[in-house]
């Protein structure tokens, strides 16, 4: 085996051409045009890209997105679909908007946009304005003129989160912090608080919240546009992490409030304050300071609001009722979980002093009826109606809810738990049905009457198209995938496998069409591995899927393995992951590996390579220090210390530190570095703030210490996707060429 090893302690001093020195291209397996890393990483990739992010407007009369390519317009257009019909317009088009967003986005907040899904513009009540946000300024779009005028100019905020409220006179915006009340009628700005330290946020949403609770905002309008409920964070005793901006000729450092196993929490609280300004009403919600967390709160009525509380051992989760008058307190409704709770944090409330939460508690995800007294919230604790659906399967995500009909609308793996779709079940618990007709993985986008949807369905080969729908089955389709002419698709072969205790495990696996002709074919396995995500699924992979036809056209098998403790598969299954981030995992992963390897005898044990993402980046880092099966393999973006990532993610599994010093000592891969086997690539992006690149340094030192040999990749200012056509065409020739050169067989099996 040819072994392609730098010395230790040395990072590759020709980066450019590690990733530029790609062997020339092989002729496809199977037929059709060879692929090319270029021609995957263009912008969208080869098959388009669906629109990411969908807003309804409020009369629902039509769906818009910002188009993504030229298939009903410019890229960037404001594309508006009618419910009815599907007819397709634009509505707003891109030139407009570039005379009045000016300068790009920086690489942070595209990131952060694409990554949480937060649309840059937002319908008015009256569905005949926009407000678009762009880098701090707010502009308000007429669109029967045509015309915008500027609204505000927002601050040091956390994406500016502007609001009507629901009158439509007002709209409410952050501002260094702060949160503020544009009337529209007259422009009078009203700063409803006015805190000046940096590190106190009122209404905003501080990183940890985002990324890890899912917030996406932090402060809510009253039915009656009188008030308004936020959330204040106070950050103060939260440690700074420093990112730094090495382009510039005098660097720049951006400090990013990030808490870490067993440091202080941001401390929150939730106020009311009036729409005109004034004091701030605190409510009385029982908190132990910098370390419960509130995922969710809002409205009952106009003098009610619910908060849900989250304690920081991850198995208390309570829902209290408060009076926004007096700041009184009660808990309605208390949960507790075995081990932890697995970020189903969603509360829907209704109209008739009802409200649906989904929970595992049954062992699966499901969804639950409860009812309090309306009249006083506060009179009475919140009582079970009945559990809505039952079964050895997931409820994934409600849609929504028809309060007129009384009907929920949902997502779930019935059917098969690597599919999604679209399910409905009355409020009483009668008439539950599939309401999606075609298999495969569907994301829904449920419009404010109910009676409408966006589809966006894919299957394994199957790029995706996105359809307007009614809910009697009708489905107009408006954007569909280019496309792939010239092009073979592989099918991945979907199979199923049994871990040491029974559990059946899913696999997916990419075999080159001709491998029987061959003596030896090389396997890499690409693993994601951790908590929560799903990656066998009868979906289109988009770009990377793409990727894995091209490593296919290079002789080399593909496998992905959704282990114990991932996601979408119950409690029990879940709870794998429960103070065990590495032997569980990587025992499955073996088992499966040894399943392909005595099915495909063409499949050679002796060149099997492995990579990962994130955490698949920390588990590559672990099977090859905890086995010595695989020749080489790629991180990208792991974490090496779980004493470096950060408070609410890591603890839900491993619990705090200081309590569980081995755990993190045994599962930090940084304290196994002496022990790598095989040929390694790490990758990072500097400007990573989700897993810092602190993780990937402190792996180096530790490699430098045990004399082992190591191999860098850097991408200035990318954030933790990595993302841009040059820069992912960069890294995947990267690990192209590091699989190619390492995994390519020896002289005598040539």
């Amino acid at each position: 085996m040819l072994r392609h090893f730098l010395l230790a302690g040395f990072i590759s001093v020709a980066v450019t051409s590690l990733a530029q020195a790609v062997p020339p291209q092989t002729a496809p397996h199977g037929g059709g045009k060879p692929w090319t890393v270029a021609e995957i990483w263009q912008k969208n990739g080869p098959a388009g890209k669906p629109p990411s992010a969908y807003l309804w407007s409020p009369d629902s009369a039509g769906v818009t997105y910002l188009s993504p390519d030229t298939q009903h317009g410019h890229p960037d257009d404001v594309i508006t679909v009618g419910a009815l019909n599907g007819a397709t317009s634009v509505l707003v088009e891109h030139a407009k908007l570039a005379a009045i967003y000016g300068p790009t986005m920086n690489e942070r907040d595209r990131d952060h946009r694409a990554r949480y899904g937060q649309p840059s513009y937002l319908w008015s009540p009256d569905s005949k304005h926009i407000v678009f946000d762009h880098s701090g300024v707010l502009w308000l779009y007429d669109l029967n003129k045509g015309t915008a005028v500027q609204a505000a100019t927002t601050g040091a905020g956390s994406g500016d989160d502007p609001k009507f409220s629901p009158d439509g006179k007002s709209l409410s915006f952050l501002r260094d912090h702060n949160l503020h009340v544009l009337t529209l009628k007259g422009k009078h700005d009203t700063a409803l608080t006015n805190t000046p330290q940096p590190t106190l946020l009122n209404g905003e949403v501080d990183w940890v919240y985002e990324e890890e609770l899912d917030v996406r905002s932090n402060y809510f309008w009253s039915p009656d546009s009188q008030h308004i409920a936020y959330l204040q964070m106070d950050e103060a005793t939260v440690p700074a992490y420093p990112i730094v901006d090495w382009i510039p000729t005098h660097s720049r450092v951006d400090a990013q409030q990030y808490p870490q196993p067993g440091d202080p929490n941001p401390g929150v609280r939730v106020g009311i304050v009036a729409a005109t300004g004034g004091n701030t009403v605190w409510l009385h919600v029982p908190l132990s300071q910098h370390n419960d967390y509130i995922p969710r709160f809002g409205w009952l009525d106009n003098h009610h609001v619910w908060i849900e509380m989250l304690q920081r051992d991850h198995r208390h989760m309570n829902i209290y009722f408060a009076d926004t008058e007096t700041g009184a307190v009660r808990m309605a409704l208390a949960q507790t979980a075995n081990k932890f709770f697995d970020e189903a944090y969603d509360v829907h409330f209704l109209h008739n002093g009802q409200f649906l939460l989904t929970s595992w508690q049954d062992g699966y995800t499901h969804l639950y009826l409860y009812s309090f007294d309306a009249e006083d919230p506060l009179a009475s604790d919140a009582k079970l109606v009945r559990q809505l659906t039952h079964g050895d399967w997931e409820v994934l995500k409600v849609a929504g809810i028809d309060q007129k009909s009384a009907i929920v609308y949902y997502t779930s793996n019935e059917t098969d738990p690597r599919e999604e779709m679209l399910w409905q079940v009355g409020l009483d618990g009668t008439g539950k049905k599939m309401v999606s007709t075609v298999h495969g993985v569907h994301r829904i986008s449920l419009a404010p009457d109910a009676q409408h949807y966006v589809d966006t369905v894919s299957s394994l080969v199957q790029p995706p198209t996105a359809s307007v729908c009614t809910m009697a089955g009708a489905c107009t389709p408006f954007w569909q995938s280019k496309p792939l002419d010239g092009y073979t698709l592989v099918k991945p072969v979907m199979f199923t496998g049994k871990a040491v205790d029974g559990t059946t495990l899913y696999g997916e696996l990419l075999l080159p069409p001709d491998m029987h002709q061959k003596a030896s074919v090389p396997l890499i396995v690409n693993p994601y591995g951790g908590p929560h995500a799903q990656t066998v699924r009868d979906s289109f992979g988009g770009q990377e899927f793409l990727f894995e036809q091209l490593l296919m056209q290079h002789g080399f098998a593909v496998l992905h393995v959704d282990n114990r403790g991932m996601g979408n598969r119950g409690r029990t299954f879940a709870e794998f992951a429960y103070r065990d981030f590495g032997p569980v995992q990587l025992q499955d992963q073996l088992t499966m590996v040894d399943q392909v390897l005595q099915q495909h005898p063409e499949i050679d044990a002796g060149r099997m390579g492995w990579w990962g993402w994130s955490w698949g980046g920390t588990f590559t880092l672990y099977a090859m220090t905890h086995s010595d099966r695989f020749a080489a393999g790629v991180d990208v973006a792991p974490v090496t210390n779980w004493r470096l990532y950060d408070s609410i993610y890591t603890e839900r599994y491993l619990g705090l530190p200081a309590e569980n010093t081995q755990i993190y000592h045994d599962f930090s891969v940084v304290n196994s570095a002496a022990h790598l086997h095989g040929n390694l690539l790490m990758v990072h992006g500097t400007g990573d703030d989700n897993v810092h690149m602190q993780n990937t340094i402190q792996m180096i030192q530790q490699f430098v210490t045990d004399n082992v040999p190591y191999r860098l990749l850097l991408y200035p200012r990318k954030t933790h996707s990595i993302a841009g056509p040059a820069a992912r065409t960069h890294l995947f020739n990267a690990i192209l060429q590091h699989f190619e050169t390492t995994l390519q067989p020896t002289p005598a099996n040539k």
